[in-house]
């Protein structure tokens, strides 16, 4: 498999998509991406653009795995996103409490982390 490919599905995973999905959302057939696998090809610049834009990264990204300060910053900005959806309850919860409540289940959490 491509280099290319290794990101596609990397970035799929990630995602919680899937190749379906994927072909699905760039219009064009699944057997398509099996094909590029199995040639370990990549596809032409209009296919990895599509590509790009559903998975939300930069095409040199998909390409040769560069990533740009943008692309960087997206990738951090995902990664809280998907936090604030893990723990969304419990920060819920923590805002209803009263600050020294707060403060001491910070302790508490730093105590653990150690």
């Amino acid at each position: 498999m491509s280099d290319f490919w290794k990101r596609v599905d990397e970035e799929i995973d990630f995602k919680g998509i899937n190749r379906a999905y994927l072909a699905r959302k760039c219009d064009f057939s699944v057997t398509n991406i099996g094909q590029g696998i199995k040639l370990g090809s990549v596809p032409s610049a209009d296919t990895a653009v599509k590509i790009a834009q559903v998975l939300g990264v930069s095409v040199e990204y998909l390409v040769n795995g560069a990533e740009g300060a943008a692309s960087k910053a997206k990738a951090e900005e995902e990664k809280q996103l998907m936090l604030y959806r893990k723990y969304s309850k419990l920060i819920s919860k923590c805002e209803k409490l009263p600050p020294e409540q707060v403060n001491f289940l910070s302790q508490i959490a730093d105590r653990l982390e150690k």
